[in-house]
């Protein structure tokens, strides 16, 4: 199951990145996007897969499983959302101002 886990977060970072490095703004908050999933996985995946009973009190199980990495992704995820939230009403009100998203196009003239 790790080897799956670990070839998905492969391809997120791959796609991920191929998206940042494109010129259109909203790629790019896509990939930031993308890029923060696949870190989660990895979280996920480093704390262990393993199955097991949740650790409450008065349950008597073999195994438990660890609810420290569950908690992080938590955590990651809410502070994800407000990052994309942000940089999806920042890259609307530029394209709002200047009429595009394109970044070449957002750095100006170069002085000749």
């Amino acid at each position: 199951m790790e080897f799956l886990m670990a070839f998905i977060i492969g391809i997120l970072f791959m796609c991920a990145t191929y998206l940042i490095l494109s010129k259109s703004l909203l790629r790019i908050i896509i990939g930031t996007g993308l890029l923060s999933h696949g870190v989660h996985l990895l979280i996920l995946t480093m704390g262990g897969l393993k199955k097991g009973a949740a650790p409450l009190l008065g349950q008597h199980a073999d195994s438990y499983s660890d609810p420290l990495p569950q908690a992080l992704i938590l955590t990651a995820i809410v502070i994800s959302f407000g990052v994309t939230s942000f940089l999806l009403v920042l890259a609307y009100r530029t394209y709002q101002e200047l009429g595009t998203d394109n970044l070449e196009k957002l750095r100006g003239k170069k002085h000749e």
